[in-house]
């Protein structure tokens, strides 16, 4: 079976809705996967522009340690106020804060690509915290992922 990621709000090649930009309604959107291989004690959840003009492009969300019997985070589970698995620690984003923070291109930059992954992880917990940046987020991720499946969808602030 192949890992797969879905989402009731993106669509993999699809414009992000006003719902995920930073400075209208700022909601992580619904993800749902399934096909996880043998394993699987945790997953994490990233979103990931490559596109920012920084160099190392800008981490918009970043989530682990969720269960192995979770396969779904609702809209708005990593927003304020939003509801994750108790285990689960959102680290801090390229925003400076915890939780998910919504598309922010600046304007004229022309479109930027959001990458949403989930991670099928084969501990229970990684060793990071709601400190960490994505950059440690994705280092304990790289010697722990068995699988990873992905939605691209892309943002442009005409400005």
């Amino acid at each position: 079976m192949t890992f797969t990621l879905t989402s009731t709000d993106i669509q993999d090649g699809g414009v992000l809705p006003d719902a995920q930009v930073h400075a209208k309604g700022n909601l992580s959107p619904q993800l749902a996967w399934s096909g996880a291989p043998e394993g699987t004690k945790s997953y994490a959840v990233t979103c990931f522009d490559p596109d920012a003009p920084t160099g190392s492009g800008f981490w918009h969300w970043t989530v682990a340690n969720i269960p192995a019997d979770v396969t779904e985070l609702a809209a708005g589970a990593g927003s304020a106020g939003g509801q994750l698995p108790h285990s689960a620690i959102q680290g801090r984003t390229d925003f400076g804060q915890t939780g998910f923070g919504g598309a922010a291109p600046p304007p004229g930059h022309g479109p930027h690509r959001y990458i949403f992954t989930v991670f099928a992880v084969d501990v229970e917990g990684l060793d990071v915290t709601a400190d960490n940046s994505g950059a440690v987020f994705g280092f304990n991720l790289h010697f722990h992922t068995l699988a990873k499946a992905s939605i691209t969808a892309t943002y442009e602030n005409r400005g």
